[in-house]
């Protein structure tokens, strides 16, 4: 059966094999973020392992592997609320040997969450569906059925998104970029003025025509106080 052809049955008319495939949308996951211990997410770039932080203070995330530093908890925040509130808009039943038509035989990320009480669920993204509003997805858990059947998902394309990043995207935002106070101006040394110097001080002369209700001056010679 040609790609055309399969997609068309799958997507548009629909079908069962072996059991009956809900259509409506269903969440993904049904932990939440809090059951989550730690992530490996696999790409053709890069494996990156991210685990929940021990301490009480930021950030709540840190990178294990291949650097040790901790997370940027804004973009391992923005993939974990795709994993917890996400939803398939469609779910197929597939047999194995029509994988690689959606791109799952070799896909393009793949994500495994461990819970805190040790159970792994993974999240496999395959390539976009026909009009490209979706992803072709397969979960896999710990717990397999004994037939040769996937369940393809139809899921959000920010998946995509969440984990195509550089490995500077995952870091910490740097402090060193934050603004920081000016230095300080170095202090000025005050000039003083002997008292009992007998050099002659130079003063300048204000020349001005100054009238008071009971006198009149003119041109009177001031002299200026030494700076």
């Amino acid at each position: 059966m040609g790609l055309g052809t399969f997609v068309y049955c799958h997507e548009i008319k629909g079908y069962t094999q072996r059991e009956e495939v809900k259509q409506n949308q269903q969440r993904i996951f049904t932990f939440t973020a809090d059951d989550v211990q730690s992530l490996t997410i696999k790409t053709k770039d890069i494996r990156l392992n991210l685990e929940r932080s021990t301490k009480p203070e930021p950030p709540k995330w840190v990178i294990k592997s291949p650097i040790s530093e901790p997370a940027n908890n804004a973009i391992v925040s923005y993939l974990m609320n795709l994993l917890v509130k996400g939803k398939s808009d469609k779910n197929l039943a597939i047999p194995d040997n029509q994988l690689s038509e959606f791109g799952l035989d070799n896909p393009q990320a793949t994500i495994e969450i461990k819970l805190k009480n040790q159970q792994i669920h993974k999240l496999i993204l395959g390539k976009l569906n026909f009009n490209n509003s979706f992803l072709y997805a397969k979960v896999e858990s710990a717990v397999k059925n004994n037939d040769n059947f996937n369940i393809l998902l139809l899921v959000s394309k920010d998946f995509s998104n969440a984990v195509n990043r550089d490995l500077s995207e995952w870091k910490e935002s740097d402090k060193n970029s934050e603004s920081q106070p000016l230095p300080e101006l170095p202090k000025l040394t005050p000039i003083t003025t002997p008292t009992n110097s007998k050099k002659k001080i130079n003063t300048a002369t204000i020349r001005g025509y100054f009238k008071i209700p009971w006198l009149c001056i003119k041109n009177l010679d001031i002299p200026l106080p030494p700076f």
